[in-house]
C-alpha cells in the first residue's frame, strides 16, 4: 500500500499537468481568435488619391474602384469557410455593400461612361471588369471570389492606360452622370427600406408605393419582421454601401467637375460628401431600441443620414437635367 501511494500521487500530478496544459492551450487560441476577429473587423480608412493625371478623363473615377477592389480583394471575408474569421458577420456585409457599389460603378463604366453612344460598341476592358465583378461573392474555390476581383482589377488598370493613350474613351456628360445617380438612388432606396424596417413595433409596409391595382385600390400591404440577428447585416451592409459612395463621389467631384460648375451642384456634391462620411459611426453593440426607450436605434440613427444624402444626391440628378 505504501508503494502504491507515490504513484498515485505521480499521476494525480501528471493529470493535473496535462489539465493545466489543456488549459493554457485553450487559452491562447481564444486569445488568438480574438486578436484575429478583433484585426479582421477593423473597417477601412477614407482614401486620399494622389498623383492622378487630372488630364486624363475618368482617371479618379476608374482609381478609386481599383482601390475599392484591391482593398476587398486582401481581406475578402465574405466567402470565408475557416475559423475564426468565419464567425464574423460584420465586415463581410460591410464588405457587400462596398461591393455592390463598385457593380453599379463598373456597369455604368461599360454601357455609358466609356461610349459616345449606348449604340457604340462596349469597350472590352470596361466589359471585362464588369462581367468579372459580377461573380459570386460568396464563391471559395472555382473560381475564387478573391480571383475574379483580380481580373476585374487588372482589366481597369488596362482601361486606364488605355485611357491615358487614348485607345479607350471617358465621357463626363451631365447625362452619363444622371445615369450614375439613378443607379445610385436605386441601390439607396432598397438599403434604406431595410434600415426603416428595423423598428421591433414596425410590423408592416406597402408592397409597392406609388402604384395602384387595375380596381384602382391601394397597393397590397405585407408583413415586415425582420429577425434580430439581421439587424446587425443591415447596418454594416448599409454603412459599406455609404462608405463606397463616399469615395466614388470624391472622384465624381474631380472628373465631372466642369459639369457641376456649370450646373452650379459643386456645393451640393461637397454636401454629399459630407453626410456620407457622417454615416461611419461605431456602436459598441447595435441596438434596436424602441422609440420610447433609453437605448438607442442604430438603424434609424443611419437612415436618417442616409436617406438625407439620397435625397440631396435625387436634388443633384434634378439640378443636372434642368439646371
Amino acid at each position: 500500500m505504501e508503494e502504491k501511494k507515490p504513484k498515485d500521487r505521480m499521476r494525480r500530478q501528471e493529470i493535473k499537468g496535462y489539465g493545466w496544459a489543456v488549459l493554457i492551450i485553450l487559452m491562447a487560441l481564444f486569445a488568438f481568435f480574438v486578436v484575429v476577429m478583433a484585426i479582421n473587423s477593423q473597417k477601412p480608412s477614407f482614401h486620399t488619391m494622389e498623383n492622378i493625371d487630372k488630364k486624363v478623363r475618368g482617371a479618379h473615377f476608374v482609381r478609386v474602384n481599383q482601390i475599392l477592389i484591391s482593398e476587398m480583394r486582401g481581406n475578402w471575408l465574405p466567402n470565408d469557410i475557416f475559423w475564426p474569421t468565419a464567425l464574423l458577420d460584420n465586415m463581410p456585409n460591410f464588405q457587400l455593400g462596398e461591393l455592390e457599389v463598385v457593380r453599379y460603378n463598373a456597369r455604368v463604366l461599360r454601357d455609358n461612361l466609356s461610349r459616345m453612344r449606348t449604340t457604340d460598341k462596349m469597350d472590352s476592358h470596361a466589359e471585362a471588369a464588369f462581367t468579372s465583378l459580377s461573380n459570386d461573392p460568396h464563391k471559395w474555390w472555382f473560381p475564387s471570389a478573391e480571383s475574379r476581383w483580380k481580373l476585374g482589377h487588372d482589366a481597369l488598370e488596362t482601361y486606364y492606360k488605355n485611357l491615358a493613350t487614348g485607345k479607350s474613351n471617358f465621357y463626363p456628360r451631365a447625362d452619363n452622370l444622371v445615369e450614375l445617380l439613378n443607379q445610385y438612388l436605386s441601390l439607396m432606396g432598397g438599403v434604406n427600406t431595410r434600415l426603416v424596417n428595423a423598428p421591433r413595433d414596425l410590423r408592416t409596409t406597402l408592397a409597392m408605393e406609388d402604384q395602384k391595382d387595375r380596381d384602382n385600390l391601394p397597393a397590397p400591404v405585407i408583413d415586415i419582421d425582420i429577425p434580430w440577428r439581421l439587424i446587425d447585416d443591415n447596418f454594416y451592409y448599409a454603412q459599406g454601401v455609404a462608405f463606397a459612395l463616399h469615395e466614388s463621389f470624391i472622384a465624381i467631384r474631380v472628373d465631372f467637375a466642369d459639369v457641376l460648375t456649370d450646373k452650379n451642384s459643386m456645393t451640393l456634391v461637397d454636401k454629399i460628401i459630407e453626410i456620407l462620411s457622417r454615416c461611419q459611426f461605431e456602436p459598441w453593440v447595435v441596438l434596436n431600441g424602441d422609440p420610447e426607450s433609453i437605448f438607442a436605434n442604430h438603424s434609424l440613427n443611419l437612415s436618417g443620414l442616409f436617406n438625407d444624402a439620397r435625397q440631396k444626391i435625387n436634388s443633384l440628378t434634378i439640378a443636372l437635367m434642368q439646371g
